[in-house]
């Protein structure tokens, strides 16, 4: 049986094929209020979404309401005044022939039923969900997946409003365009990183994806003027999750990098009960604070959040637990406790770090092991999760704990990884403890989807608190990377068409510089499960080799690329996102960049003793 090169599209030319048919077909037609042109879920990935188009004689405005099952559940937005009216609507229910009230500013009315699909089982139904009476406000709360799950949004009710079908990575943001940011869903760095940024607007249209060479995990922050902090890392470095860049908003270029190893040691110093040479900090949160012209990390394998200057690159403090580091870093960096410490926490393997307006820090505090020494370990079963809001001094280099919610939840709200707090004022917060795993009914020790096991019981639970009330709580039984509230319709995400661009680079892929002289073995023998596919600016090789095999692949034309297939994994103590795991230990993926390659390839692979032809002819 011959390997076949699949080509795979990219969304963004999807999407433009599927506009550009669409915007045919309302040309086409003369639509009116009264018999509207209605698209279901126009952009391909975001099945509760809609778009109705109509003209009318005079300019006016217009009002869409999908209604909700009950009043509270209603979700609506005011149009400004045009005579053609491309309206989107949002927040359907799957498997509905949901009501959509379209009222113009004349008083005319038309009412709607547009029917929705089925979700797929991965857009996963919450087991418990409180909601105080008319709290939410028509807002709904994101959720981004590490099990295998949907991005979904979820109202007061625990209805889902909204999903995605494309397999996102990481946080979920609202910038100021009104548009969405959040990881692609093309693998870049196993296990999780993945090629940069999509910009999306809620019908899910994608704008932009911002692409890096070392790829994008975890986090994002948009600065003032537009650019973007995006953590990364060096693959030539031999580590990971250990830098971030500042890309330009408009042509995905990096302007400037922070590089952690410069200002940090590295391992064993500090080490959380997660950390190995490889995956050193892990950072999984960047901030930038305007007051201090500074940035803040997390660094979950050492237990730290760090601050760093924006300009002259220079770490400021650390707050964490000081035992098991050089004194003369303490002495110049870590903070020392004060007030009431009885009811002082250092924070472990935290995640999600924030600077709020008047200088106070907060995190989602994992407590994972909650010790810097393996003999104070302690057992998940003992152990608790929280948000917490630490107050500190910069002269005086003191901290004091201010606030905390989910200490007091015990075991049932721990989570060893992922998760993230929200500071939406003084004293009202977004909790969210989305990485819970049971085994056998205890706690899971490690993140749950490390295990890969039919045993293991997933759980998240998002809990929002205004003046110490809980105001909001959902029990959804999947492990979520981060929670984000959110309102569906934004006054600037106004769509726009034209195609989505593709910014920045992939880099070039490092090459093998010598290729064995081997025998011919053949076709590729079945057993190793060769697949490949070709993107728009790469190609991606899937196969099963066993542990320490030697293998390359070899693009053979006017000149020959080689490229290192590597098949001895790294245990992943730290599994942010599992969506991209493979079953079988033997699963192996490269990609490899077309930058600086063009013309006309035969594909061929070394496996151990022999070079093996594939049967496969590339054009670049």
């Amino acid at each position: 049986m011959g390997i076949e090169l699949k080509k795979i599209a990219h969304v963004i030319d999807e999407q433009y094929a599927a506009e550009t048919a669409m915007l045919r077909e309302i040309k086409a037609g003369s639509y009116t209020l009264d018999a509207p042109y209605v698209k279901l879920n126009p952009y391909l990935i975001a099945p509760l979404t809609a778009l109705v188009c109509f003209t009318t004689p005079e300019e006016t405005e217009a009002k869409v309401v999908v209604k909700g099952k009950e009043a509270e559940g209603d979700i609506g937005f005011s149009f400004p005044r045009a005579k053609e009216h491309l309206l989107p609507i949002y927040g359907l229910y799957a498997e509905t022939d949901n009501t959509v009230e379209i009222t113009l500013g004349t008083g005319a009315v038309k009412t709607l039923s547009i029917r929705t699909e089925k979700a797929p089982d991965s857009v996963h139904l919450p087991t418990g969900v409180k909601c105080v009476p008319g709290y939410l406000g028509g807002k709904v709360v994101f959720l981004s997946p590490t099990s295998p799950a949907s991005t979904a949004a979820y109202d007061y009710r625990g209805d889902v409003r909204w999903y995605g079908t494309l397999n996102f990575a990481f946080d979920l943001k609202r910038v100021k365009n009104g548009r969405l940011l959040i990881g692609t869903n093309r693998l870049l760095l196993p296990p999780y990183n993945v090629t940069g940024l999509f910009e999306m607007g809620m019908i899910g249209k994608i704008y932009k994806e911002f692409r890096l060479f070392g790829g994008y995990h975890h986090d994002q922050f948009e600065m003032e003027d537009g650019n973007l902090l995006i953590l990364t890392q060096d693959p030539s470095q031999g580590t990971v999750e250990d830098m971030c860049v500042l890309v330009d908003r408009g042509t995905g270029q990096i302007l400037k990098s922070w590089d952690y190893k410069k200002v940090l040691p590295q391992y064993p110093t500090g080490g959380s009960g997660s950390q190995d040479a490889h995956d050193w900090f892990h950072n999984n949160a960047v901030w930038y604070d305007k007051k201090t012209h500074s940035l803040t990390f997390s660094g979950r394998h050492q237990d730290i959040i760090i601050n760093i200057g924006y300009d002259d690159h220079e770490l400021k403090w650390i707050i964490g637990d000081p035992d098991n580091w050089p004194q003369e870093m303490v002495d110049k960096y870590f903070f020392k406790p004060v007030g009431d410490l009885s009811r002082f926490d250092w924070q472990y393997e935290q995640h999600a770090c924030l600077v709020l307006p008047d200088g106070d820090v907060m995190c989602f505090d994992n407590g994972h092991w909650r010790a810097k020494r393996k003999e104070n370990y302690v057992k998940a079963r003992d152990n608790f999760s929280r948000g917490v809001r630490y107050r500190i001094d910069t002269e005086k280099m003191e901290i004091e704990q201010i606030w905390q919610y989910g200490k007091e939840r015990g075991a049932e709200f721990f989570s060893s990884y992922i998760c993230n707090v929200e500071y939406y004022g003084e004293g009202h917060y977004l909790v969210h403890s989305g990485g819970i795993g049971y085994m056998n009914g205890e706690a899971c020790e490690l993140p749950p989807v490390a295990y890969q096991d039919e045993g293991v019981r997933f759980n998240s639970i998002t809990v929002e608190v205004k003046d110490d009330q809980v105001m909001y709580e959902l029990e959804i039984p999947a492990n979520y990377y981060r929670a984000e509230k959110l309102d569906l319709y934004c006054p600037e995400d106004a769509l726009t068409f034209g195609k989505g661009e593709l910014l920045g680079s992939l880099g070039v892929t490092e090459e093998f510089t010598t290729v064995p002289d081997l025998p011919a073995g053949g076709a590729v023998p079945e057993k190793y499960a060769l697949k490949m596919a070709q993107e728009s600016d790469r190609l991606v090789i899937k196969a099963l080799f066993e542990k320490g095999q030697m293998v390359m692949l070899l693009l053979e034309g006017k000149t020959t690329h080689a490229y290192f297939v590597p098949t001895t994994k790294r245990p992943y103590l730290a599994m942010c996102v599992g969506t991209f795991l493979e079953n079988d230990e033997r699963a192996v993926e490269l990609p490899i960049s077309f930058e600086n390659i063009s013309g006309d390839y035969k594909i061929s692979l070394i496996i151990d003793e022999y070079k093996y032809d594939t049967g496969v002819e590339i054009s670049i």
